[in-house]
């Protein structure tokens, strides 16, 4: 049955009132800062509380630090509106909680550094294609792209884990985890270059079972790995320190900036408690912090 958040707001004061007894002075405070977040609902034309999605809810918290309330107040607020959607959930008023893989801002928090798409698209066509190490180190940069894999699950690839007719690849991470992971069409298709220009000439007719071979045709090492993509990125005119775990962080927070669900992100990335992942979604809303300030009007 459709529930206005409205109405689902005046339910769950309700139940604070009357079931949990709370004080005149604590439902104020709550009912300010769910005023709050109808406001910003009703701007984005969202009135049903099953529309509202984890989305709307760190774009919310966007908002407020934009109005320079403290990490505290921010948190706080976030509270609130958990309990709101833990109690509409409760009641089976609606199926999914939005708020409830959102994590609480946290004053201080280190946050991975990324590159931008920018970046991406020139590192990404620095390898000079038309050499057989091009072919791969291109392949091998666009498959760390496209898939978040860590560098140790990169160079431990073989042949067989690769499907590239299903567009998935299988990998083990840590705790001898297997996992399955879509690989994009663009990756594919330079893995499919590699493997029919490049991977023959490294092997040699060794028949080796890593997918990503040495110019001894031996399996490539983290380390020449590192000193590849540093060249590479030094070609495309990346001066910033680089790393394959920062393409790892870039991959995951450019998938959540373009609306990738939490899990499906957590699932890719091979973390086994999405408390792990959630450090994107800070990263993800302090680049949405940047762009509103930019570009809004009246920021």
């Amino acid at each position: 049955m459709p529930l206005a958040l409205e109405s689902g707001v005046d339910l769950f004061l309700d139940h604070l009132r009357i079931e949990r007894g709370l004080s005149r002075n604590t439902l104020l405070a709550y009912g300010r800062d769910l005023s709050r977040f109808l406001r910003f609902c009703e701007k984005r034309a969202v009135r049903d509380a099953r529309d509202v999605d984890s989305r709307h809810v760190l774009a919310w918290l966007v908002s407020l630090s934009g109005e320079a309330l403290s990490i505290r107040s921010q948190a706080r607020m976030l509270v609130t509106l958990r309990g709101l959607f833990r109690h509409l959930r409760g009641e089976r008023h609606i199926e999914i909680d939005p708020a409830a893989e959102i994590d609480s801002p946290r004053p201080g928090r280190r946050l991975p550094e990324v590159l931008s798409v920018d970046d991406i698209d020139r590192l990404l066509v620095a390898p000079d294609a038309s050499t057989p190490r091009g072919l791969r180190d291109q392949a091998m940069i666009e498959t760390l792209y496209a898939t978040g894999l860590r560098v140790s699950e990169l160079i431990g690839l073989r042949t067989a884990d690769v499907n590239l007719d299903h567009g998935i690849l299988v990998t083990l991470g840590k705790g001898k985890k297997q996992r399955v992971v879509p690989v994009g069409e663009a990756a594919r298709d330079r893995l499919r270059d590699y493997l029919r220009d490049a991977r023959p000439g490294f092997d040699r007719g060794r028949n080796a079972a890593a997918l990503f071979l040495t110019d001894r045709g031996r399996g490539m090492t983290r380390q020449g790995f590192w000193k590849l993509l540093a060249r590479h990125a030094l070609r495309a005119g990346i001066t910033r320190p680089i790393s394959p775990h920062k393409l790892r962080h870039s991959f995951a927070t450019h998938l959540l900036e373009r609306g990738a669900e939490l899990r499906a992100v957590q699932a890719m990335l091979g973390h086994a408690d999405v408390t792990t992942t959630q450090i994107y979604t800070h990263l993800s809303s302090t680049r949405l912090r940047e762009v509103y300030r930019t570009h809004h009007p009246r920021a």
